[in-house]
């Protein structure tokens, strides 16, 4: 009995000390997310940001339950026509009320441990860094990735907005800044794919915007590059980036970035036809 009443008091110890640092924390940040049909995955993500001062969603007109879920929660829902993600992201962050972004993905999900570090970092009187990077942890097909560089790998998620800004870019957006970043050690799970069907949308989807970018910016590919894209890069994923080590999960991650690599330059070959032809004699 007395061992049991240690653990629970040891429990409210813990609540107890995370509500006192929510309360105590100086600086608000903003949580951010763009969604459309994530209904699978909005409800854990959401759950693991109701600590932050606002959430705020930018939706692209979802035709599944995410809305539905999204009005269980204390957010503030924007609906846009996407338009590439870098596009969407500016929005995004111009619609938050506070300085501080915390940009998430709707399937991305804090740990409890990244929670308090970030709260414990924004309950200092001054912030000295303009920009933080998390360490994502990869799930794919319900596997955690223990193996190569997707085990932890360093991405940018928490800034300052005066200072940074995403870059226009349809697909593969990042976030410019000029001053100072840091990194926190504790972990963001990154829920990439349930599903093969899911693998083949995102392939597709990625594809065709990351050949628009390409084409808008004038770059073409040649038949010697296209033919050695897919074993050069399956041969870079699956064995340096030592994703066999990750099992049939590491190998369908490694078949997936060849066959998307492959793909987005065949659309962009496919565009630069179309132009060619459609030009007037």
């Amino acid at each position: 009995m007395s061992n049991y009443n240690f653990k629970l008091s040891l429990y409210h110890k813990i609540v107890l000390l995370n509500s006192y640092i929510k309360n105590t924390q100086i600086h608000k940040i903003s949580a951010a997310l763009i969604t459309f049909n994530e209904a699978k995955n909005i409800n854990r993500t959401l759950n693991q940001l109701t600590w932050c001062d606002e959430i705020i969603i930018v939706d692209s007109f979802s035709t599944d339950k995410t809305l539905e879920i999204c009005k269980n929660f204390n957010v503030k829902i924007i609906q846009k026509e996407f338009n590439g993600y870098g596009e969407q992201k500016q929005f995004l962050v111009s619609q938050c009320a506070n300085k501080w972004i915390l940009s998430i993905d709707a399937d991305e999900v804090l740990s409890d441990e990244l929670i308090t570090e970030i709260q414990t970092e924004f309950s200092k009187k001054i912030i000295p860094f303009d920009a933080y990077y998390l360490k994502r942890k990869h799930i794919y097909l319900g596997k955690k990735f223990n193996y190569g560089k997707l085990k932890s790998e360093p991405i940018l998620r928490l800034f300052n907005k005066n200072t940074c800004a995403f870059t226009a870019q349809k697909v593969h957006e990042k976030v410019i800044y000029n001053n100072k970043s840091s990194k926190f050690k504790n972990l963001l799970f990154h829920y990439t794919a349930t599903s093969i069907k899911q693998i083949m949308y995102k392939k597709n989807r990625y594809a065709t915007l990351s050949s628009e970018e390409y084409f808008k910016k004038g770059k073409r590919v040649g038949l010697f590059a296209l033919v050695f894209k897919y074993p050069s890069v399956f041969i870079k994923e699956y064995i340096f980036h030592l994703n066999f080590l990750n099992g049939y999960e590491g190998y369908v991650w490694s078949v997936y970035l060849a066959e998307y690599s492959s793909l987005k330059y065949i659309k962009l070959r496919e565009l630069n036809r179309k132009a060619n032809f459609e030009q007037p004699i």
